[in-house]
Order: structure tokens, then C-alpha cells, then sequence
């Protein structure tokens, strides 16, 4: 079985590439387990990352393409949290969605994909949607 972390945020357009990616595998109806996770940057109301659309939708596509799926929620800084649920669960690959920014942009505010790919232990996989902000 082939073990794929997919890092959604709240970009359901970035989600929908990244769970295309992965059920474009080969073989992943059969081979192919996801686990979804959403990192809550800030979560003092106490929400669940099933009120996030994405992982909502991520979850149908998923499932519809017969990929065996679970959740995973943390908060905390995305990067970390990433890297870390990727060591613990033990994962063959990691999925991030990437989006388009300035190099100025990308400067200032950094980059949670930059990061990953920059610093894990393991394949980062990244999908990138056409039309994501």
C-alpha cells in the first residue's frame, strides 16, 4: 500500500488538484491510502477540519474512486505540522498544493510548499491548480 499525506488548506480548488494527482496514480483504487490533513492555523472556536469544503469535497472524490481515506487535524505553524504528521504516520509521499505569487511575495510572506519540499525526508508531490489564490 502506498501512503500519501495530502496537506489541504481551505482553497477547494487547490484540494481538487491535489486529490486528482493522487487518484491519477497508478493502481489507486487499489493500492493507493490517503490521509487528509488540515492545520488549523487558529482554532479557538473549536472547528473540525470536516466544516472545511475541501476536505469535505476531497473526501467524495476520494472515496468515489474507491481510495481508502482518513482525517488528521492539528493546528499549529503548517510547515511543521506537515513534516511532522508525515514522520509519525510514516507516509511515502507528501501532496501540497502550490499557487502562484511574486518572488516578492514569496519573500515577504514565505511559502508552506517551499518549505516542505525544502525540508522533508520523503517525495513532496506538488499540484497546483489553475485558477487557486
Amino acid at each position: 500500500m502506498y501512503h500519501v499525506l495530502l496537506a489541504v488548506d481551505e482553497t477547494e480548488s487547490r484540494a481538487m488538484a491535489q486529490v486528482n494527482a493522487v487518484v491519477d496514480l497508478p493502481e489507486a483504487s487499489s493500492e493507493v491510502q490517503a490521509t487528509l490533513l488540515y492545520c488549523f492555523t487558529d482554532n479557538p472556536s473549536g472547528g473540525s477540519a470536516l466544516q472545511v469544503g475541501g476536505i469535505r469535497r476531497a473526501m467524495e472524490v476520494l472515496d468515489d474512486a474507491g481510495i481508502e481515506t482518513d482525517i488528521v487535524e492539528s493546528s499549529g505553524d503548517p510547515a511543521d505540522v506537515i513534516l511532522d504528521v508525515a514522520e509519525e504516520r510514516d507516509v511515502d509521499c507528501v501532496c501540497v498544493g502550490g499557487r502562484r505569487r511574486s518572488p516578492a511575495g514569496k519573500a515577504l510572506f514565505g511559502s508552506v510548499s517551499q518549505s516542505v519540499i525544502l525540508n522533508a525526508d520523503r517525495p513532496v508531490l506538488v499540484a497546483g491548480a489553475k485558477h487557486a489564490e
